[in-house]
């Protein structure tokens, strides 16, 4: 149950980011001087952890698939669909623990 809670809000943080995203990059035709503010608003540190939570929802919604697509297309899957959930969150807390240091670095450390 709780695979199929993160997978909708995961897949519901994405969808938002995406609308968001294709908002403010339609700016530029509307007013270059606003889209510049909204870029500039976004290196700021809080954004920055906003970036590593998109990641995170991405990585984990992405993994999560696969995973489905496992239990779906495989007679296997189901069988093992408790095992392929810790599988999944062991591989995203690597995800995790590789990108959230070094993003982490450029986003409180300058470059």
């Amino acid at each position: 149950m709780w695979s199929w809670v993160l997978h909708r809000i995961t897949g519901t943080a994405i969808f938002f980011f995406l609308l968001v995203h294709i908002l403010d990059t339609a700016l530029i035709r509307i007013d270059p001087h606003a889209y510049d503010a909204v870029i500039g608003a976004y290196k700021t540190p809080i954004m920055g952890i906003g970036e590593l939570g998109l990641v995170a929802a991405i990585g984990l919604h992405a993994l999560n698939g696969l995973r489905i697509i496992a239990i779906d297309f495989f007679s296997w899957g189901t069988r093992h669909q408790r095992l392929m959930f810790w599988i999944v969150i062991a591989l995203w807390v690597l995800l995790i623990i590789g990108f959230a240091p070094r993003h982490l670095m450029n986003v409180f450390g300058g470059e």
